[in-house]
Protein backbone atom coordinates (compact mmCIF):
# COMPACT_ATOMS: atom_id res chain seq x y z
CA UNK A 1 0.00 0.00 0.00
CA UNK A 2 1.32 2.86 -1.20
CA UNK A 3 2.18 5.66 1.85
CA UNK A 4 0.87 9.35 1.71
CA UNK A 5 0.40 12.21 3.98
CA UNK A 6 -2.49 13.52 2.20
CA UNK A 7 -5.65 13.29 4.35
CA UNK A 8 -7.48 9.87 3.85
CA UNK A 9 -11.36 11.58 3.09
CA UNK A 10 -9.60 13.29 -0.42
CA UNK A 11 -7.74 10.61 -1.28
CA UNK A 12 -11.27 8.97 -0.62
CA UNK A 13 -12.79 11.47 -2.96
CA UNK A 14 -10.69 10.58 -5.27
CA UNK A 15 -11.04 6.87 -5.60
CA UNK A 16 -15.09 7.46 -5.78
CA UNK A 17 -14.44 9.89 -8.91
CA UNK A 18 -11.99 8.13 -10.72
CA UNK A 19 -12.71 4.22 -9.76
CA UNK A 20 -16.40 3.96 -8.72
CA UNK A 21 -17.18 7.26 -11.45
CA UNK A 22 -19.77 8.47 -9.08
CA UNK A 23 -21.16 11.88 -9.38
CA UNK A 24 -19.79 15.03 -8.12
CA UNK A 25 -22.41 15.40 -5.75
CA UNK A 26 -22.01 12.13 -4.26
CA UNK A 27 -18.35 12.73 -4.03
CA UNK A 28 -18.81 15.86 -2.27
CA UNK A 29 -20.97 14.46 -0.24
CA UNK A 30 -19.27 11.20 0.42
CA UNK A 31 -16.13 13.68 0.90
CA UNK A 32 -17.58 15.57 3.80
CA UNK A 33 -19.07 12.63 5.85
CA UNK A 34 -15.57 10.71 6.00
CA UNK A 35 -14.41 14.28 7.53
CA UNK A 36 -17.02 14.03 9.80
CA UNK A 37 -16.31 10.50 11.21
CA UNK A 38 -12.76 11.55 11.78
CA UNK A 39 -13.10 14.42 13.39
CA UNK A 40 -15.77 12.75 15.32
CA UNK A 41 -13.39 9.72 16.40
CA UNK A 42 -10.20 11.19 17.14
CA UNK A 43 -12.52 13.18 20.25
CA UNK A 44 -14.61 10.24 21.37
CA UNK A 45 -10.99 8.24 21.12
CA UNK A 46 -8.92 11.21 22.28
CA UNK A 47 -6.22 9.91 19.68
CA UNK A 48 -5.85 10.56 15.90
CA UNK A 49 -7.54 8.48 13.52
CA UNK A 50 -5.36 7.03 11.60
CA UNK A 51 -5.60 4.13 8.76
CA UNK A 52 -4.32 1.55 10.92
CA UNK A 53 -6.68 2.81 13.99
CA UNK A 54 -9.82 2.65 11.44
CA UNK A 55 -9.52 -0.72 10.71
CA UNK A 56 -10.56 -1.45 14.57
CA UNK A 57 -13.46 0.76 14.66
CA UNK A 58 -16.85 -0.94 16.83
CA UNK A 59 -20.61 -1.10 16.40
CA UNK A 60 -20.43 0.73 19.60
CA UNK A 61 -17.76 3.64 17.72
CA UNK A 62 -20.72 3.80 15.36
CA UNK A 63 -23.65 3.87 17.37
CA UNK A 64 -22.21 6.80 19.36
CA UNK A 65 -21.39 8.63 15.63
CA UNK A 66 -24.85 8.08 14.25
CA UNK A 67 -26.38 9.25 18.00
CA UNK A 68 -23.98 12.44 17.43
CA UNK A 69 -25.01 13.41 14.28
CA UNK A 70 -28.65 12.77 15.18
CA UNK A 71 -28.28 15.68 17.79
CA UNK A 72 -27.31 17.83 15.32
CA UNK A 73 -31.05 16.69 13.93
CA UNK A 74 -30.29 13.97 11.60
CA UNK A 75 -33.24 12.77 9.92
CA UNK A 76 -33.93 8.99 9.28
CA UNK A 77 -33.23 9.00 5.55
CA UNK A 78 -30.32 11.19 5.62
CA UNK A 79 -28.61 9.14 8.56
CA UNK A 80 -28.75 6.04 6.50
CA UNK A 81 -27.70 7.74 3.58
CA UNK A 82 -24.69 8.59 6.15
CA UNK A 83 -23.95 5.24 7.31
CA UNK A 84 -23.99 4.29 3.62
CA UNK A 85 -20.77 6.76 3.38
CA UNK A 86 -19.44 5.65 6.20
CA UNK A 87 -19.21 2.21 5.74
CA UNK A 88 -17.70 3.07 2.30
CA UNK A 89 -14.91 5.02 3.78
CA UNK A 90 -14.07 2.71 6.47
CA UNK A 91 -14.08 -0.12 3.58
CA UNK A 92 -11.92 2.16 1.70
CA UNK A 93 -9.14 2.94 4.20
CA UNK A 94 -8.88 -0.63 5.31
CA UNK A 95 -8.25 -1.95 2.37
CA UNK A 96 -9.39 -5.13 0.57
CA UNK A 97 -8.80 -7.67 3.92
CA UNK A 98 -10.62 -5.32 6.28
CA UNK A 99 -13.41 -6.15 7.84
CA UNK A 100 -16.54 -3.76 8.63
CA UNK A 101 -18.33 -3.34 12.02
CA UNK A 102 -21.94 -4.95 11.34
CA UNK A 103 -24.33 -2.39 12.48
CA UNK A 104 -28.21 -2.39 11.13
CA UNK A 105 -29.52 0.90 9.99
CA UNK A 106 -32.22 3.06 10.86
CA UNK A 107 -35.28 1.83 9.27
CA UNK A 108 -36.51 4.48 6.02
CA UNK A 109 -39.86 4.58 5.00
CA UNK A 110 -39.68 4.28 0.87
CA UNK A 111 -42.01 7.46 -0.08
CA UNK A 112 -43.58 6.99 -3.42
CA UNK A 113 -42.68 10.13 -5.88
CA UNK A 114 -46.16 11.97 -6.41
CA UNK A 115 -46.23 13.08 -10.26
CA UNK A 116 -48.05 15.51 -11.65
CA UNK A 117 -50.41 15.74 -14.61
CA UNK A 118 -49.57 16.43 -18.27
CA UNK A 119 -51.31 19.96 -17.99
CA UNK A 120 -49.65 20.67 -14.83
CA UNK A 121 -46.19 19.56 -15.91
CA UNK A 122 -46.95 22.24 -19.18
CA UNK A 123 -47.98 25.12 -17.22
CA UNK A 124 -45.53 24.84 -14.94
CA UNK A 125 -42.81 25.03 -17.88
CA UNK A 126 -44.54 27.65 -19.09
CA UNK A 127 -44.86 30.12 -16.07
CA UNK A 128 -40.87 29.39 -15.45
CA UNK A 129 -40.21 30.03 -18.72
CA UNK A 130 -42.66 33.39 -19.22
CA UNK A 131 -40.62 34.73 -16.16
CA UNK A 132 -37.22 35.00 -17.63
CA UNK A 133 -35.39 37.77 -18.35
CA UNK A 134 -34.71 37.40 -22.17
CA UNK A 135 -35.97 35.61 -24.61
CA UNK A 136 -33.12 33.33 -25.04
CA UNK A 137 -33.44 32.22 -21.80
CA UNK A 138 -37.00 31.86 -21.63
CA UNK A 139 -36.55 29.63 -24.68
CA UNK A 140 -33.99 27.75 -22.32
CA UNK A 141 -35.81 26.94 -19.25
CA UNK A 142 -38.68 25.72 -21.82
CA UNK A 143 -36.06 23.01 -23.35
CA UNK A 144 -34.48 21.89 -20.39
CA UNK A 145 -38.25 21.39 -18.47
CA UNK A 146 -39.71 19.22 -21.88
CA UNK A 147 -36.75 17.46 -21.69
CA UNK A 148 -37.12 15.91 -17.98
CA UNK A 149 -40.71 15.26 -18.79
CA UNK A 150 -40.55 14.53 -22.24
CA UNK A 151 -37.25 12.35 -22.11
CA UNK A 152 -37.10 11.68 -18.64
CA UNK A 153 -33.95 13.68 -17.95
CA UNK A 154 -32.73 13.90 -14.51
CA UNK A 155 -32.09 17.65 -14.07
CA UNK A 156 -28.02 17.11 -13.88
CA UNK A 157 -28.00 15.08 -17.38
CA UNK A 158 -30.36 17.77 -18.86
CA UNK A 159 -27.93 20.85 -18.03
CA UNK A 160 -24.72 18.60 -18.78
CA UNK A 161 -25.35 18.52 -22.11
CA UNK A 162 -23.00 19.47 -24.52
CA UNK A 163 -23.03 20.97 -28.40
CA UNK A 164 -22.26 18.05 -29.47
CA UNK A 165 -25.96 16.46 -29.32
CA UNK A 166 -26.55 18.74 -32.55
CA UNK A 167 -27.90 18.35 -35.04
CA UNK A 168 -30.65 16.61 -33.63
CA UNK A 169 -31.73 13.05 -34.56
CA UNK A 170 -34.88 11.03 -33.28
CA UNK A 171 -33.05 10.01 -30.28
CA UNK A 172 -30.64 11.66 -27.97
CA UNK A 173 -27.84 10.03 -25.78
CA UNK A 174 -27.59 11.02 -22.55
CA UNK A 175 -24.79 9.95 -20.27
CA UNK A 176 -26.40 8.90 -16.73
CA UNK A 177 -25.08 7.96 -13.04
CA UNK A 178 -21.55 6.53 -13.07
CA UNK A 179 -20.96 6.97 -16.57
CA UNK A 180 -23.84 4.80 -17.39
CA UNK A 181 -24.96 6.14 -21.33
CA UNK A 182 -28.50 5.36 -22.52
CA UNK A 183 -30.51 5.95 -25.87
CA UNK A 184 -33.90 7.90 -25.69
CA UNK A 185 -36.30 8.63 -27.96
CA UNK A 186 -36.76 12.84 -28.56
CA UNK A 187 -40.31 13.77 -29.20
CA UNK A 188 -41.09 16.62 -32.07
CA UNK A 189 -41.74 19.03 -29.38
CA UNK A 190 -38.76 18.24 -27.47
CA UNK A 191 -36.81 18.41 -30.96
CA UNK A 192 -38.49 21.95 -31.90
CA UNK A 193 -37.72 23.26 -28.07
CA UNK A 194 -34.24 22.33 -27.98
CA UNK A 195 -33.68 23.65 -31.62
CA UNK A 196 -34.99 26.95 -30.67
CA UNK A 197 -33.10 27.50 -27.98
CA UNK A 198 -30.14 26.63 -29.84
CA UNK A 199 -31.04 29.26 -32.34
CA UNK A 200 -31.07 31.84 -30.00
CA UNK A 201 -28.49 30.91 -27.43
CA UNK A 202 -25.98 33.99 -27.70
CA UNK A 203 -23.42 32.06 -26.68
CA UNK A 204 -22.41 29.39 -29.46
CA UNK A 205 -22.87 25.50 -29.42
CA UNK A 206 -19.73 24.26 -29.96
CA UNK A 207 -19.33 20.40 -29.50
CA UNK A 208 -17.05 20.74 -26.24
CA UNK A 209 -18.67 23.72 -24.71
CA UNK A 210 -22.30 23.20 -22.38
CA UNK A 211 -25.53 23.46 -24.79
CA UNK A 212 -27.15 24.88 -21.61
CA UNK A 213 -25.95 28.08 -20.45
CA UNK A 214 -26.70 30.14 -17.69
CA UNK A 215 -27.38 34.29 -17.56
CA UNK A 216 -23.67 35.21 -17.63
CA UNK A 217 -22.16 32.32 -20.43
CA UNK A 218 -21.22 29.86 -17.93
CA UNK A 219 -22.92 25.95 -17.47
CA UNK A 220 -26.35 26.13 -16.52
CA UNK A 221 -26.33 25.46 -12.61
CA UNK A 222 -29.34 23.50 -11.41
CA UNK A 223 -30.36 25.02 -8.43
CA UNK A 224 -31.64 28.15 -11.09
CA UNK A 225 -33.90 25.56 -12.36
CA UNK A 226 -35.07 24.43 -9.08
CA UNK A 227 -35.68 28.00 -7.78
CA UNK A 228 -37.45 28.91 -11.10
CA UNK A 229 -39.66 26.10 -10.81
CA UNK A 230 -40.52 26.98 -6.75
CA UNK A 231 -41.39 29.88 -7.79
CA UNK A 232 -44.13 28.97 -10.74
CA UNK A 233 -44.72 25.61 -8.64
CA UNK A 234 -46.34 28.61 -5.60
CA UNK A 235 -48.42 30.35 -8.24
CA UNK A 236 -49.48 27.61 -9.98
CA UNK A 237 -50.78 25.78 -6.36
CA UNK A 238 -48.64 23.20 -6.95
CA UNK A 239 -47.20 20.49 -4.19
CA UNK A 240 -43.63 21.63 -2.61
CA UNK A 241 -43.21 18.18 -3.85
CA UNK A 242 -43.32 19.69 -7.48
CA UNK A 243 -39.74 19.45 -8.06
CA UNK A 244 -37.69 19.21 -11.72
CA UNK A 245 -37.13 15.73 -10.45
CA UNK A 246 -41.15 15.23 -10.26
CA UNK A 247 -41.13 16.14 -13.53
CA UNK A 248 -39.16 13.37 -14.47
CA UNK A 249 -41.09 10.85 -12.23
CA UNK A 250 -44.27 12.08 -14.08
CA UNK A 251 -42.69 11.06 -17.62
CA UNK A 252 -42.37 7.41 -15.90
CA UNK A 253 -45.81 7.36 -14.22
CA UNK A 254 -47.76 8.22 -17.58
CA UNK A 255 -45.80 5.88 -19.58
CA UNK A 256 -46.62 3.30 -17.42
CA UNK A 257 -50.01 4.28 -17.05
CA UNK A 258 -50.02 4.04 -20.77
CA UNK A 259 -48.61 0.25 -20.83
CA UNK A 260 -44.98 1.00 -21.39
CA UNK A 261 -43.13 -2.37 -20.36
CA UNK A 262 -41.28 -2.06 -17.10
CA UNK A 263 -37.92 -3.24 -18.30
CA UNK A 264 -38.36 -0.23 -21.50
CA UNK A 265 -38.70 1.65 -18.88
CA UNK A 266 -35.81 1.03 -16.58
CA UNK A 267 -33.76 1.38 -19.86
CA UNK A 268 -35.31 4.95 -20.70
CA UNK A 269 -34.67 6.08 -17.05
CA UNK A 270 -31.25 4.52 -17.02
CA UNK A 271 -31.88 2.70 -13.56
CA UNK A 272 -29.25 0.20 -12.96
CA UNK A 273 -31.38 -2.13 -11.19
CA UNK A 274 -34.81 -3.40 -12.19
CA UNK A 275 -35.86 -2.52 -8.45
CA UNK A 276 -35.61 1.16 -8.78
CA UNK A 277 -38.01 1.30 -11.92
CA UNK A 278 -40.96 -1.05 -9.65
CA UNK A 279 -41.79 2.33 -7.38
CA UNK A 280 -43.53 3.43 -10.13
CA UNK A 281 -45.84 0.81 -9.96
CA UNK A 282 -46.74 1.81 -6.64
CA UNK A 283 -47.23 5.32 -8.31
CA UNK A 284 -49.29 4.25 -10.47
CA UNK A 285 -51.28 2.66 -8.42
CA UNK A 286 -51.80 5.55 -6.14
CA UNK A 287 -52.95 7.35 -9.36
CA UNK A 288 -55.67 4.74 -9.71
CA UNK A 289 -56.59 4.81 -5.91
CA UNK A 290 -57.13 8.58 -6.19
CA UNK A 291 -59.00 8.38 -9.44
CA UNK A 292 -61.45 5.70 -7.82
CA UNK A 293 -61.97 7.70 -4.16
CA UNK A 294 -62.94 11.09 -6.09
CA UNK A 295 -65.16 9.44 -9.14
CA UNK A 296 -66.91 6.45 -7.14
CA UNK A 297 -70.06 7.67 -5.85
CA UNK A 298 -69.63 5.45 -2.99
CA UNK A 299 -65.38 5.70 -2.67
Amino acid sequence: MVTTDRPLPLLFAEHLARDRRRSAHTVRAYQATAERLIAFLQSHWGEPATRDKLGSVTPADLRAFLAHRRGEGLANTSAARELSAVRGFLKFAAGAQGELPRLRGPRVKKGVPRPISPDEAIALAEHVSEDANEPWIAARDWAVLLLLYGAGLRIGEAVGLTGAILPLGATLSVTGKRGKTRIVPLLPQVREAIEAYAAQNPWGTSRDAPLFRGAKGGPLPPGAIRKSVRAARTRLGLSDRTTPHALRHSFATHLLGRGADLRALQELLGHASLSSTQIYTAVDAAHLLDVYRNAHPRA
